[in-house]
């Protein structure tokens, strides 16, 4: 792999990549002050800003499509290389180079009919400001655009011997299939124009292509070998996909997850923990555990959370307990953490089902301290048997010390929980509430973050949120190609086929969340699978929240899967350790975390429980 050549324009393209960080960094806080602005209003003016749902809109396209262009040069796009690994290195510079040039083939295809439904929305105007409806669908094209240019620049840079070769291969494949498309197009009927479109996706993401780009290749490989419709439904689907007020809660929680952990809040939670939990057996374990639960209902990124966690304590996890253990636990940690509110996934699950998202969050706190109390008990039997000595209990005059520290970062769950469950504000607003409150005592009592620090978290925010807007958008067309073919129907007749069984249906749908969260990098499977086995499950009696914290949990499992999960190489990454290690040290913590969500998956009381409580129902 060459690395020392420059494409001729990086310069260009930097100043380019500049001014769209630029433009989602501008995006996101001025969401964030139309938020606020609008509580305000409501709250004291009683009067409401009925165009904030058209700049919401507005500012989702610019973060999902601008901030997936900036992601996608800075190489943070979610794939899955953990085959492509084992080839040897000709064999990964080919694969890492067709990646790039399946990535460019499939932006460029998309923005090209997303320029058509530029030009067809145009004519039309919003209700309320009335202006073009167009320019919500135009930084979808503009940040395809971006990402074709990007990954010419690095095909140029890193794979210019192969990359002629390549494309001239791609572009005799689709001339020889264009050319014979009217011969073999009367025998794509049936199964196999959705067989084709799923080994397709399977390719791309055993090759190591990113997620959000495998999701449109698959779909429009549907549209066209069906010849169901124009590939203006993938651009339509794009564009629509982002669509939701709710989304916005999602750039907001990760923002004030990284002013967490870098504005030196995540830092007096864990000394506070320690100084609680670490004379347990297994000492620093525990506390990472404790921690990761805590930490979970400050930030809805599990990114951000094992970064909060992880960085803190690492010198001291590898010097206690070794590099490889430390990874292990803050990967089961995480999967436990996923139906901790604020959670991600509970406002994705929401924002395309009918299942309340206050419902989530309430309901997600008991079957997280379930699997969090069995992996404290594996810790501690461990521990125990390898005669590990204990750690002396903290001094009352040392927890006092630093419950005083803890005590403001500590009122943040407490204030996203009580405002979402209390009514007074949707869970965007309380997402925008948890950043403030977050600056105001990184900034002004902890005086750990200047405008500098406080401007690249925002800009990294952007691109975090990029990569998981990206997804969500391309997942709906996906979606559509699954419900064009019949998937949901088919899923019922299977269902139907073994009778009816809540058991093997549960069973299978966790076994189905975890393959396709290994695969889809956790959330995007959420976003093609949701919403089309919530329905069964209501056809089968089964409460939709206790279904869908299920879902969660599994997909979670999936994400942190060893040796495949993106998430489980995040926490490597983080404790700096080998894959290969982890993932032994991570066995018998995955099997504990099995063990949980089965507990929680049979006895819905731990999820129903708290929901029932608060006067939820479903």
């Amino acid at each position: 792999m060459t690395t020392d050549n420059k494409a001729p324009t990086a310069g260009v393209l930097g100043a380019i990549n500049a001014a769209a960080e630029a433009l989602v960094a501008v995006a996101l806080l001025g969401e964030l002050a139309v938020v606020l602005a609008n509580v305000f209003a409501r709250a004291w003016l009683h009067h409401s800003f009925l165009w904030s749902d058209e700049v919401a809109r507005f500012a989702l396209s610019v973060l999902a499509f601008l901030g997936g262009a900036v992601a996608y040069r800075r190489r943070d796009h979610a794939f899955v290389r953990a085959f492509v690994n084992l080839l040897p290195t000709r064999a990964q510079d080919l694969c890492f180079a067709a990646a790039d040039l399946l990535v460019l083939f499939s932006a460029a295809l998309t923005g090209i009919a997303c320029w058509d439904v530029v030009a067809s929305t145009w004519s039309e105007r919003t209700p309320i400001l009335q202006v073009p409806a167009a320019l919500i669908v135009l930084p979808l094209p503009v940040g395809l655009a971006l990402i074709v240019l990007h990954a010419a620049e690095h095909l140029w840079r890193e794979h210019r011997h192969l990359t002629w070769k390549l494309a001239l291969v791609l572009a005799g494949l689709l001339a020889a299939a264009a050319i014979t498309r009217e011969m073999w197009l009367p025998w794509m009927s049936g199964n196999l124009p959705i067989t084709l479109s799923l080994f397709l996706f399977f390719l791309a993401i055993v090759a190591g292509v990113p997620v959000g780009f495998v999701l449109l290749l698959a779909t429009a490989a549907y549209i066209w070998t069906s010849d169901s419709a124009s590939m203006l439904v993938l651009a339509q689907s794009m564009a629509n996909g982002t669509g939701n007020f709710i989304l916005l809660a999602v750039p907001f929680f990760i923002l004030a997850g990284l002013v967490m952990e870098r504005g030196g809040i995540s830092v007096r939670l864990i000394r506070f923990i320690r100084a609680l939990v670490g004379h347990l057996r297994g000492g620093l374990l525990q506390v990472a555990v404790v921690s990761m639960y805590i930490v979970s209902g400050l930030s809805g990124s599990k990114p951000a959370d094992v970064a909060a966690v992880g960085t803190v304590m690492r010198d001291e996890l590898r010097e206690r307990h070794g590099s490889a253990e430390g990874a292990a636990v803050l990967a089961a940690s995480a999967i436990m953490g996923e139906t901790v509110p604020p959670s991600i996934a509970m406002l994705i699950v929401g924002s395309i089902t009918n299942v309340s998202v206050a419902a989530m969050f309430i309901g997600g706190l008991i079957p997280a301290a379930v699997m969090a109390l069995s992996l404290m008990v594996l810790i501690y039997v461990r521990a125990r048997r390898s005669g590990e000595a204990r750690i002396p209990r903290a001094p009352r005059a040392e927890v006092m010390r630093t419950g005083l520290g803890a005590l403001l970062p500590l009122a943040m769950p407490g204030m996203l929980l009580g405002g979402i469950l209390s009514g007074v504000a949707t869970p965007t607003e309380v997402a925008g509430f948890a950043v403030v409150y977050g600056l105001v005592l990184a900034v002004f009592v902890y005086r750990e973050m200047d405008l500098r620090s406080f401007i690249g978290t925002v800009v990294d925010t952007a691109a975090l949120t990029g990569v998981l807007l990206f997804i969500f958008a391309a997942a709906s067309g996906f979606s559509w190609t699954l419900t064009v073919a019949y998937l949901p129907q088919r899923l019922v007749e299977l269902l139907h086929g073994v009778g009816n069984s809540t058991t093997i249906f549960m069973i299978g749908s966790i076994v189905l969340l975890i393959v396709v969260g290994v695969l889809l990098e956790g959330l995007p499977s959420l976003n093609v699978l949701a919403p089309l086995l919530l329905p069964i499950a209501g056809k089968l009696g089964m409460s939709g929240m206790h279904y869908a914290l299920v879902l969660i949990i599994a997909m979670g499992v999936g994400g942190f899967m060893p040796l495949a999960g993106v998430g489980f190489y995040v926490c490597c990454a983080i404790m700096r350790t080998g894959v290969e290690s982890a993932s032994r040290a991570m066995v018998p913590y995955l099997a504990v975390i099995l063990v949980g969500l089965l507990i929680v998956a049979f006895v819905p009381w731990f999820a129903l429980f708290l929901p029932n409580l608060f006067g939820f129902r479903g």
